[in-house]
C-alpha cells in the first residue's frame, strides 16, 4: 500500500497501566492489536510517531520503537521512512499461543481488579454471562433460559 502525505493521523492514544506488571512495550503492542480488532484502527491508518508517543507517555523512545518493530515483524504495521507508521493492509492473525497468553493476561488482570474491588468469583461469572448475552446478537434464536447447564452453572433438578 502506498502512503501519502495527505494521510490524517488517526485519533488513537496509548494509555499505560504502571500497576499491571506488564512491560510497557507489551502494553503498546496489545493496545494496537486491540484497536485493530475493534476496528478503531483500520488498514492504512497512521499511528502516532515514536517521538510523540514517547513524549506523551514520558517513556524512552526505544520502548516505542521496540513495540512498533515487533508489530512490523508480525506484519501488523508498515513503516515508511519519512512518512510514518501505518496499519498494514492485512494484519496478521494472532497465533494460538499469543491468543492463550493474551487471554491469560486479561483474565488475571480482571480477577485481580475485581478481587481488589471486593467482588467474588461467582459475581464475576454472572457478570460475564450477562455481558455475553447483552453484547452478542443471538443468531440461533435460542433464549438465555434455553442454555444448557455448564460446569459453572447450577444444575436444576425437577
Amino acid at each position: 500500500m502506498k502512503y501519502g502525505t495527505d494521510t490524517e493521523l488517526t485519533p488513537f492514544a496509548f494509555r499505560l497501566d504502571a500497576h499491571s506488571g506488564v512491560p510497557v512495550y507489551r502494553q503498546l503492542i496489545d493496545q494496537v492489536q486491540g484497536a485493530i480488532a475493534m476496528a478503531v484502527l483500520k488498514p492504512g491508518d497512521q499511528l502516532p510517531t515514536v517521538r510523540l508517543v514517547a513524549v506523551e507517555l514520558a517513556i524512552n523512545p526505544n520502548t516505542v520503537m521496540r513495540a512498533y518493530r515487533e508489530l512490523e515483524i508480525r506484519g501488523v504495521l508498515d513503516t515508511q521512512q519519512g512518512t510514518g507508521t501505518f496499519v498494514a493492509d492485512r494484519p496478521a492473525e494472532a497465533t494460538d499461543e499469543e491468543k492463550a497468553r493474551k487471554l491469560s493476561q486479561l483474565a488475571g488482570e480482571f480477577v485481580a481488579r475485581a478481587g481488589a474491588a471486593g467482588l467474588s468469583r461467582d459475581e464475576l461469572i454472572e457478570a460475564l454471562r450477562r455481558y455475553g448475552i447483552e453484547s452478542r446478537p443471538d443468531t440461533t434464536g435460542a433464549q438465555p433460559s434455553d442454555a444448557q447447564p455448564t460446569d459453572t452453572q447450577p444444575r436444576r433438578t425437577s
